[in-house]
This record gives structure tokens, sequence and C-alpha cells, in this order.
């Protein structure tokens, strides 16, 4: 069995009067594709900016390549090896795609300009995205979300948190992303990949954790999770 990458131990998270994440406890094993699953408000990307660093936690703990990085920065915890992309994508428009992708490799891993050029030019032809030079608003939707996706391996990760990736894109583009990711995966990246598109969660992922409400309500391969019946009340939904 693989060795454990990211532990997350009675990970709790409160906004206010709101709890965003209940004493959430999961494992993320070296090497895998893991899916992350649940309804709007469930706690998915809640998640996401707790184990990068964006929100600290209100209690428990967070367990990374053998350390406790729960009090550790965001930057820190990039170099270590945590990378990720937005929902919401967080490129600067005034930038080439290039360079929205160096953005990465000189503030995410501290490389020179010439070196940052080469990695970007790499990360491009490896995600098959032609003319780099080109700017956002010359891009179609699936080559923006690479530039996303380059950026976040700019800084080389070990575990890598996709946050709806695929969301927006048509179902050729999605299955060129399925093919991409796969590709990632197989170059010895740990991949979280948090969706809605139940066909990418079926595709590509080893094992799936279900989040409803910030609490954890199963687990497993997706065959075993989708006709759990808390899962099917609570995201699925029955067919008619």
């Amino acid at each position: 069995m693989k060795g454990s990458l990211l532990e997350t131990k009675s990970l709790t998270v409160r906004f206010g009067g709101l709890t965003a994440l209940k004493e959430v406890t999961l494992e993320c094993r070296e090497g895998e594709i893991l899916g992350i699953i649940g309804p709007n408000g469930a706690g998915k990307t809640t998640l996401t900016n707790v184990v990068s660093g964006i929100y600290f936690p209100n209690g428990g703990q967070i367990v990374f390549d053998g350390k406790d990085i729960t009090k550790l920065p965001a930057h820190m915890r990039c170099r270590a090896g945590i990378g990720r992309t937005f929902q919401t994508i967080q490129l600067v428009k005034e930038f080439s795609a290039s360079e929205n992708i160096m953005v990465g490799c000189l503030f995410g891993r501290g490389l020179g300009l010439r070196e940052a050029r080469r990695k970007a030019q790499e990360l491009c032809e490896l995600l098959q995205l032609p003319r780099p030079e080109r700017y956002l608003s010359q891009l179609t939707m699936l080559e923006i979300k690479k530039v996303e996706l380059a950026r976040a391996l700019a800084m080389t990760p070990k575990l890598l948190f996709l946050d709806e990736v695929m969301a927006g894109l048509s179902i050729d583009e999605t299955r060129a992303m399925i093919d991409l990711v796969r590709k990632i995966g197989s170059r010895g990246v740990t991949i979280c990949a948090i969706e809605h598109v139940m066909m990418v969660i079926k595709d590509l992922t080893e094992r799936v954790v279900v989040l409803d409400g910030g609490q954890i309500i199963a687990t497993g391969p997706y065959e075993h999770v989708c006709n759990d019946p808390r899962v099917i009340d609570a995201y699925l939904g029955k067919e008619e």
C-alpha cells in the first residue's frame, strides 16, 4: 500500500458561527489521484484553502510528508511541495501565457529569470499549449485552464489540488484535460481533484472522499460511494 503524503486529523474550521469543516480526518496517499466531491457549501474549497495555508484551522492537525505543517504560512507550504489551482482563475490579464507561468517559477520556487523562462516553455510543451507568447484574451477556455495548471506545476508540487479545473469545458475539452491530469500523475505528482463533473471523478480517480455540511460522509472507490444512500441523498440524487 502506498504511504501517506497528506493527513488531516480532526480538522475544524469556523467562520464566526458557521462551522465550515468539522473534525475532518482524511488521508491522501503518495502517487494517487483522490477525488473530493460534495454539494455546494460542503467544505471542499475550504479544505483546500486550509491545507494550502490560506486559512488556519480552529482545531486539528495537518501532516504533510511526515511533518506537522498546521501553523506554517502559505509560502512555506508551497516551498514544501503543496500546489493548487483556484476555482476562480487567478491569472494576470496583462501577462502572456508564458509570463503567467513564470510567476509560479519566480515566486513559488525562487528561480532566476532565465531558468523561469525555460521552465515555462517546458510546461507549455508538456500541457500542449502552443504559442505561449499569446495573451489571455487570445486563448480558449481550455488553454486558460492549462495556463492555470501550468503555473501550479511551475512550483514543482508533490501534492496538487485541482479546484474544479474542468468547470466550463466541453465534453471533448474535459476528456483532453483528464488525459493531461493523468500525465501529470504519471510523473509522480499526487493529486486531489475537487469536481462536480462525475464523469471526471469516475474516469480519473482511484478513491473518492465525499463531504457534506463540512463532514466526511463516505470514502472509497467511486463505485462504492456512488451507491451509498447518504451520498445519493446529499449529493447525487436518485434516478427517476
